[in-house]
């Protein structure tokens, strides 16, 4: 009875997985681009789908679980390194990690900023700047009004962005940080937009409008602005009330500095994965380099990554940015899913759950792939979204109590993202409820 019993469920779950790669194979919606999709039941060891698994595509803000995955292997989850320094007789000279929190409107750090003011030696701002370029291989150059695309720097500031926001019922915006009011014009109306905030495309100048309209409606808009280390220093000037200056001498990169912890890495995590915010991601790679040679580097951040932690990868990365911003790189789904089971093998599930977006709660998944009313998501993934490239990776609870692992990248779709999410949602849903 017991091995008619045994029999019985494994044709039943052969059966499942037949109509689940039919919903994907036969589907009017995947066939209209190209599919790379896998499903692994990592108890059993044992792939469940797999279309495509072996292909690379461009994976957008997939990239991000890489990030994530090497930065939470480096820099762990406790505070991160926000400036390193050396302290010269009546000197105290420091320079920039990469670190994303200082004064950023969400993170909302200022240990630094209280280092810095509670020094009574003279304070010398060591610059380089010059170690990370502020956008990376294969960004488009228009980005650089928008929000997703600011400025990678060594020592951010407010998250290299202005922020115009306003809460409804409010008659006026408010600017942060507010030093910018200054550099802000007001133009006439253009188009169908409500409100608009532009920023010249080489200086820190912004014109702006908001209409009648949108006079009562809550608003926030984010704009990149130019960084420098002098600008740096000017910023940091008018928070501290102190004068720092600018030095220029390499050999003090050659001497064991410092260092100032600052921020909690956690929080860190968390923005990056769940907003998907490019920004951080890219600072975090820095951070990472920071970390391991004393110096800012994103290539050699994913160099070691790829070395070190990801040479048992079926598929060699072709990975070049922290954010997934470019479309230079490819991963294939049977790496995401070996990196799943890494990430899932490190980091504890509770941690996961906290850092990934849940399907229909939170993140850039809380109005897709929703649960039965009542019950907690069923789905914990990274998303990716580019033109004509749509991804989502990450962890799947059946209502069996199942955790599978799995990677659906979507590339060259003339159709709307929407449309993809929407057929992908029924797929996965099937999967929960069936499997």
């Amino acid at each position: 009875m017991q091995k008619l019993l045994l029999a019985c469920l494994i044709v039943l779950s052969s059966c499942t997985v037949q109509r689940i790669n039919k919903s994907l194979t036969n589907s009017e919606v995947f066939d209209k681009g190209h599919l790379g999709f896998m499903l692994l039941d990592p108890d059993k060891d044992k792939v469940l789908v797999d279309i495509n698994s072996d292909k690379y595509f461009i994976p957008a803000s997939n990239t991000k679980l890489f990030t994530f995955y090497t930065s939470y292997t480096v820099l762990g989850d406790s505070l991160v390194n926000g400036l390193n320094y050396l302290e010269k007789g009546d000197s105290l000279i420091f320079w920039g990690t990469g670190d994303p929190s200082l004064l950023h409107p969400d993170l909302k750090n200022e240990v630094a900023v209280d280092f810095l003011k509670s020094q009574t030696k003279q304070l010398y701002l060591l610059d380089n700047f010059d170690q990370v370029d502020a956008f990376g291989s294969g960004w488009s150059w228009d980005w650089y009004n928008s929000y997703y695309a600011a400025e990678r720097s060594a020592l951010p500031l407010y998250g290299d962005i202005v922020r115009f926001a306003k809460e409804e019922g409010d008659s006026t915006f408010s600017i942060y940080p507010t030093r910018f009011s200054s550099s802000l014009v007001e133009t006439q109306p253009r188009g169908n937009s409500s409100s608009s905030f532009r920023r010249d495309h080489l200086e820190n100048k912004f014109k702006y409008f908001v209409t009648t309209e949108a006079s009562d409606k809550r608003f926030e808009t984010d704009i990149p602005f130019i960084t420098s280390a002098d600008f740096a220093a000017q910023l940091l000037s008018e928070e501290i009330g102190r004068e720092i200056t600018v030095i220029n001498n390499s050999e003090y990169f050659t001497e064991e500095p410092k260092k100032l912890l600052t921020a909690s890495a956690d929080s860190i995590y968390s923005q990056m994965m769940k907003i998907s915010d490019n920004f951080l991601a890219e600072q975090l790679l820095l951070l990472v380099s920071d970390q391991l040679e004393n110096k800012l580097s994103t290539a050699d951040a994913i160099a070691y990554a790829k070395e070190n932690l990801l040479a048992d990868l079926p598929d060699e990365p072709i990975w070049v940015d922290g954010s997934g911003l470019s479309a230079k790189n490819m991963f294939t789904p049977r790496s995401i899913i070996a990196l799943l089971g890494k990430i899932r093998a490190e980091v504890p599930l509770e941690k996961i759950k906290a850092y990934f977006p849940a399907g229909g709660e939170s993140g850039t998944i809380r109005n897709w792939y929703p649960s039965d009313p009542g019950q907690p998501p069923y789905i914990y993934a990274k998303t990716g979204t580019l033109s004509m490239s749509n991804a989502l990776s990450g962890y799947l609870v059946t209502k069996s109590g199942k955790i599978l692992h799995f990677s659906c990248l979507m590339n060259n779709y003339a159709i709307s993202g929407s449309e993809l999410k929407t057929e992908l949602t029924k797929v996965l849903y099937y999967i929960h409820d069936k499997y």
